[in-house]
């Protein structure tokens, strides 16, 4: 399903082929889909693809802080959305986003101490990336 749609921040337009990824690993859970699935997030990544980081409101310091999703072991995870229709799907609470690079992002979140990875879609099409498999999509030797 193509969404050329003009609504859509040219950023984000590419999205769609991960959010299909992450459906097909979702039904059908093994290790050629994951590989699949890291490969479309990689394309992606490289044609400038971005993504919406939800955001934390200063605590007095002035610092914008990514907002972080816990799981129930209580590992930390920053979220991010390939589309605003998946933000939207969280819920009830009010987020402030903005666009970053999802490469930026995701080599950022490689020198976080206090977070396990990145979270895309954490409401529905959602797959975890780990920092391992984040050096995977972005070639670094693991």
């Amino acid at each position: 399903m193509h969404r050329d749609n003009e609504k859509i921040d040219a950023g984000l337009k590419e999205n769609y082929r991960i959010e299909e990824a992450i459906e097909a690993l979702q039904k059908e859970s093994s290790y050629e889909m994951l590989a699949h699935t890291l490969t479309v997030i990689r394309r992606t990544m490289t044609k400038k693809a971005q993504m919406i980081i939800a955001v934390e409101p200063p605590r007095g310091d002035n610092q914008i802080r990514l907002q972080v999703v816990e799981t129930p072991d209580g590992k930390k995870w920053w979220a991010a959305f390939t589309s605003f229709d998946e933000e939207m799907k969280g819920g009830n609470q009010v987020m402030s986003t903005f666009l970053a690079d999802m490469d930026q992002l995701l080599k950022s979140s490689l020198s976080a101490n206090d977070i396990e990875g990145v979270i895309f879609n954490p409401w529905n099409k959602t797959i975890m990336l780990n920092k391992k498999l984040i050096n995977i999509v972005l070639g670094n030797i693991v």
